[in-house]
């Protein structure tokens, strides 16, 4: 990790965190009725929890790479986070992976119940896509329906829910390299690919440069998950604020069951390379994202 990422990372999780606070208040939005108090709370219990808000503040680099930095791109990346926050709601739930703990407290479910939590996140999926067709998010309308379009297609049936479809199916069956790989860049690479695709297109970055970060997307979003595994196979609970040793016991498919911790920690070499060379041309305006892949490889939770 770069000497001075920690506390950038640390300022902007923050930021997020504070816009998260005030997008989920109590004040109805035009055209709302009411917001019924015990599902805000626990709308607001699984999204202002801490974490590093990693998505989001991918986007908010990627936007400033190409010199936008304001509170529109901010309003983007917590759509962003709404929709992440919803899956990690869902993904605890009984029916799916069936996690008590979520970053060292009770999950949604086991904090309110069951039907709060699908509630909770129904909800939060959904104002997601009020939050990024806000004016302020881009004064070009066709910018935010092309980035509401695209967020729907990373979280949706193509994509994150899809992929999320695949791993459950992956339980206690062999699967193919490829298979593994589909799933994840579908369930884990779908919202960090966006993260970064969006903060370009937020900055009206020629679409070429959209292409580039495109594949930073795909590169840091499978490293992402290579580095989760290992973590679940290697890390203890009490560092990862959850359960771990989870995929093993499901008998899912993992890329690092299918080739080991070894050649796991060479493909997260090449990943971080591949990242980097992507990212030269941008000279020191790139250290941050840089920085932000290096990190991504080597955390510890």
């Amino acid at each position: 990790m770069a000497p001075d990422l920690k506390p950038h990372l640390a300022e902007n999780a923050r930021r997020i965190e504070t816009a998260l606070a005030d997008i989920l208040t109590a004040a109805t939005a035009s055209g709302e009725i009411a917001r019924p108090a015990r599902l805000l709370d626990a709308m607001r219990y699984g999204s202002l929890n801490g974490g590093k808000r990693l998505r989001p503040v991918l986007l908010l680099e990627a936007a400033a790479l190409f010199g936008r930095a304001d509170s529109g791109v901010l309003h983007a990346a917590c759509a962003l986070e709404l929709i992440h926050c919803y899956s990690l709601i869902h993904d605890d739930l009984p029916a799916m992976d069936d996690d008590d703990l979520r970053r060292g407290r009770p999950t949604v479910h086991k904090a309110f119940d069951e039907a709060t939590a699908i509630l909770a996140g129904d909800a939060l999926l959904t104002l997601a896509f009020d939050v990024i067709a806000e004016d302020k998010v881009h004064t070009d309308p066709a910018v935010r329906l092309r980035l509401s379009r695209e967020l729907s297609r990373a979280a949706g049936v193509g994509g994150m829910a899809g992929g999320q479809m695949l791993d459950l199916e992956s339980e206690h069956r062999p699967r193919s390299e490829a298979e593994i790989r589909l799933l994840q860049s579908m369930k884990t690479g779908a919202l960090l690919r966006y993260a970064c695709r969006a903060g370009a297109l937020l900055a009206d970055a020629p679409e070429s440069d959209v292409d580039r970060l495109t594949r930073f997307g795909e590169v840091i979003g499978l490293a992402f998950q290579l580095a989760d595994d290992l973590l679940d196979v290697e890390a203890c609970p009490e560092v990862m604020g959850k359960a771990t040793g989870k995929d093993a016991e499901a008998g899912k498919a993992t890329l690092v069951g299918l080739w080991g911790v070894d050649r796991t920690r060479s493909e997260l070499d090449r990943l971080l390379n591949e990242a980097r060379d992507l990212l030269a041309s941008y000279g020191d305006r790139s250290a941050t994202l840089t920085a932000l892949a290096e990190f991504i490889v080597n955390r510890s939770n």
